[in-house]
């Protein structure tokens, strides 16, 4: 049995996962301090790959960095980068997909936040950074590693918009998403199922590594 597809699974929404991370954090932090009416349209915006469906996605990459578009034209011909149908290609669509599953989860986070110990760390002449890194984000921390996993999860699971920048190339673009279609498609349903059942374990520990997290952030709270 070929595992390229879930290493390649694996590398894929791990890069992507790591992107999310920072992206999501930044957004968060800095849309939460907007006034209402800007964080409303941001929050329109930076969501809405949540419910577009992957295959628009995908689309909206291919016109974007395809070798006909102008950004794709432009890295074909300077440097000779293509950013489509190559295996890389899937990380810009699942960092897409699962951006606003980090940006929310933090977001939330960060908003849930007990603003007074802030307001002791600057009493006390600590500079922003050194607030965010040492109370901010270990403060937030559990449900800054929930929108991780999620994100993670959902890379690792994504099919619409990486089989339309990366399609089906055993061995060097293949996930466990599409394996699993193109076994199906050829009516090898024993091999899709051993990569159905891969993905399905996967999904479980993932779901109970986040019931985890809850049931030790509810305890934390009751002992409060």
């Amino acid at each position: 049995m070929d595992l390229f597809p879930l290493f390649n699974s694996i590398r894929i929404a791990t890069i992507s996962s790591v992107i999310t991370f920072f992206l999501g954090i930044f957004f968060a932090y800095y849309v939460k301090k907007l006034n209402p009416i800007l964080k409303g349209i941001c929050d329109m915006i930076l969501t809405l790959p949540l419910v577009l469906p992957p295959t628009v996605i995908g689309f909206f990459i291919i016109k974007t960095f395809g070798p006909n578009s102008g950004i794709g034209g432009a890295l074909q011909n300077l440097f000779e980068v293509n950013l489509i149908m190559k295996w890389y290609s899937s990380i810009i669509a699942t960092t897409i997909v699962t951006f606003p599953l980090m940006y929310r989860t933090a977001r939330g986070a960060f908003e849930s936040f007990d603003m007074n110990l802030k307001y002791a760390a600057e009493t006390l002449g600590k500079s922003n950074t050194w607030i965010f890194w040492k109370i901010t984000m270990p403060n937030c921390k559990k449900g800054i590693l929930a929108g991780v996993i999620l994100s993670f999860a959902r890379a690792l699971g994504e099919y619409g918009a990486t089989s339309m920048v990366s399609g089906y190339i055993p061995g060097r673009t293949a996930t466990i998403s599409t394996t699993v279609y193109q076994f199906w498609r050829v009516g090898q349903d024993a091999l899709a199922y051993k990569w159905v059942i891969i993905n399905v374990l996967i999904s479980l520990a993932v779901l109970l590594v986040i019931n985890i997290l809850e049931s030790n952030n509810y305890g934390s709270k009751m002992r409060v």
